[in-house]
């Protein structure tokens, strides 16, 4: 017997330890029920025209009862019909999805109730861990002691995703449909229960084919449960859906990185804000549409990858941006905060650095096999060209001989051209800082490239002009766009020269724009973990990544290829259409120059 008690304490001192290491860290909950009652931020694009507003405004809190009945039902018939009846947690439904894991040896269907999802959006990332799912199952069970199910639903419908950056019921109906949830009928209710499965693939804007069957299927289980009747389901099955134009922008990406940038500079202000972005629609549509566009001509390894976009002015100001594949899946935004190794993308610089040096584009450069110390790069497909010039070295990025070139310029006027440029990270001591092996954001290597694109000034990436209050008093206003002289004119002209015939007859002919002058850069890193394309045209500067998140390599993914494709289509979207005569690529050749010995006695 006293075995026995002593089994039953210790069992209760370990479901005690084990609730303190789940519960420990579990989220503040005080602020559930804020609706954003403090200071809203409305931001507007470049034209003024608005582009989201961050607080009550976009997507006011809706109360239940202030909702048609036939709004909450179309969600709780395909999310959760048993919600009024169990305690937060659906115990037929966690063995159900268990015994389906189990059988497909994978995570494919989940358990969760509205509660348990609530507590996940709201108070935890979306990490399938034990932990986090342990620590679900509590904050689920406290939504339920603390709240009644009406409440707890209210929570659900103004906190879930509905996708293209519509948070809540009201924001998701004025995004796909221009009104407020308080006017939705029946099949449109149907459509935004159907996007919270998949608020990607059931987008009504992009998919409205996929769309439509999943709203027929949620009244289809509305009609099984009963919540509505024959009749009304075929009368809302039959009734036209009409989508309105987006009211606010879907670029969550850049309105996230906006509203950080907003609190920077704002500081402390407590007041409603009005902030003039540097937001382009017109330059944001031709980079999603250009994307999609250019993904698909690439085809091959492109499906299961992540991406990037930025496109910037000349000035460094921010007209576009795409962060990632899927913002509902991930808000993690690849453009300005993923540092990848930029690869060839990095040896502009390079040569750059040779031309503020007194070398000329048809300087001569042996590119043969280099061995410093024990280290001995290849070319790619191990090809060497034997003596070439600096331009041909250039566009057909050449490993040895722009090794070579930074090894008689100096690694330390390589380093301060990159500085001068704009580059803020760490630079590599070795030899291997030619080859573009330090990390930088997509944002920062366009601006790094936006010299190019101005004639030579250093310029400070940016997606904020202004911040005025609600009553129009000045917060903040960006001075100058110019942070100093980042190379001459004269150099920066030639660089450009050279970057011309990558896309002429290089390695990024892919990049090639109708009617435009482009130069640019390709960049694959070691086992293709990374794949750019980062150049300028029509004082439009661009940067395209591909890459996997976990750092794994692609298949054969390379610069010159789909990131290339990609942002050929959209520069071709981006910049207005015009002829300009063509004209005669500067064939690759060897030519005489006083400077070559020198160059090749570094080899």
């Amino acid at each position: 017997m006293a075995d026995a008690g002593v089994f039953f304490v210790t069992l209760l001192i370990g479901f005690a330890a084990i609730f303190a290491y789940i519960a420990r860290d579990l989220p503040d909950t005080s602020a559930l029920w804020r609706d954003g009652g403090g200071a809203k931020i409305k931001l507007l694009a470049a034209d003024g025209s608005p582009l989201t507003v961050n607080g009550s405004s976009a997507g006011a809190p809706v109360r239940l009862a202030a909702l048609p009945a036939h709004v909450p039902m179309a969600i709780l018939a395909v999310e959760d019909r048993n919600f009024y009846h169990h305690f937060g947690v659906n115990p037929v439904s966690v063995a159900r999805a268990l015994i389906v894991n189990m059988r497909t040896g994978d995570v494919v269907q989940g358990g969760s109730t509205i509660t348990q999802q609530l507590a996940k959006n709201v108070f935890l990332n979306a990490d399938r861990t034990l932990k986090r799912k342990a620590q679900e199952f509590i904050l689920a069970l406290w939504l339920e002691h603390k709240f009644t199910k009406d409440e707890i639903l209210t929570l659900y419908l103004n906190r879930v995703y509905f996708g293209a950056g519509a948070y809540g019921i009201d924001a998701a109906s004025y995004r796909y449909f221009g009104k407020s949830a308080r006017n939705l009928s029946l099949g449109e209710a149907a459509v935004l229960a159907g996007l919270l499965k998949a608020p990607s693939r059931f987008a009504p804007t992009s998919n409205p084919l996929d769309a439509g069957k999943r709203a027929r299927l949620v009244i289809d289980q509305m009609q099984t449960v009963g919540f509505i009747s024959r009749e009304e389901a075929a009368a809302a099955i039959a009734e036209p859906i009409r989508l309105s134009d987006a009211q606010f922008s879907a670029a969550p990406y850049f309105i996230d990185y906006a509203l950080s940038r907003v609190r920077a500079y704002a500081g402390d202000v407590d007041a409603d804000l009005v902030v003039r972005t540097t937001f382009d629609p017109a330059l944001q549509e031709a980079a999603e549409i250009g994307l999609i566009a250019g993904l698909a001509r690439a085809g091959g390894d492109v499906e299961t990858i992540q991406n990037a976009v930025v496109v910037m002015d000349g000035e460094g100001a921010v007209r576009a941006m795409i962060g990632g594949r899927d913002y509902a899946t991930s808000q993690f935004n690849r453009a300005v905060q993923a540092r990848r190794q930029p690869g060839s993308a990095f040896k502009p610089l390079v040569y750059l650095a040779a031309l503020k040096a007194g070398l000329h584009a048809d300087a001569i450069v042996l590119d043969a096999p280099l061995a410093i110390g024990k280290w001995a790069p290849d070319n790619y497909n191990s090809k060497f060209y034997g003596d070439v010039t600096f331009r041909e070295a250039l566009a057909r990025s050449l490993n040895s001989a722009v090794i070579r070139v930074q090894e008689t310029v100096g690694r330390s006027a390589v380093r301060r051209t990159a500085r001068a440029m704009g580059w803020r990270g760490e630079l590599n001591a070795g030899p291997a800082l030619a080859l573009g092996v330090d990390a930088i954001a997509p944002i920062e290597l366009a601006g790094v490239y936006a010299p190019l694109a101005n004639g030579g000034f250093r310029v400070e990436p940016h997606v904020i002009t202004s911040i005025e209050t609600a009553d129009g008093d000045l917060v903040y206003r960006r001075d100058g766009n110019y942070v100093g002289e980042a190379a001459s004119y004269a150099a920066v002209a030639e660089l450009n020269s050279m970057l011309e015939s990558v896309v002429e007859w290089g390695t990024g002919r892919a990049a090639a724009v109708p009617g435009y002058r482009v130069a640019g850069k390709t960049g694959t890193t070691q086992d293709y973990r990374d794949a750019w394309f980062a150049g300028h045209a029509g004082g439009l500067v661009g940067v395209v990544w591909l890459g996997r998140d976990d750092n794994a390599p692609m298949k054969k993914i390379t610069g010159g290829a789909e990131p290339a494709t990609i942002w050929s289509e959209i520069m071709t979207r981006a910049l207005p259409p015009q002829f300009v005569a063509p004209i005669k690529p500067v064939e690759p050749g060897v030519m005489e120059d006083p400077i070559a010995a020198l160059l090749n006695a570094s080899g």
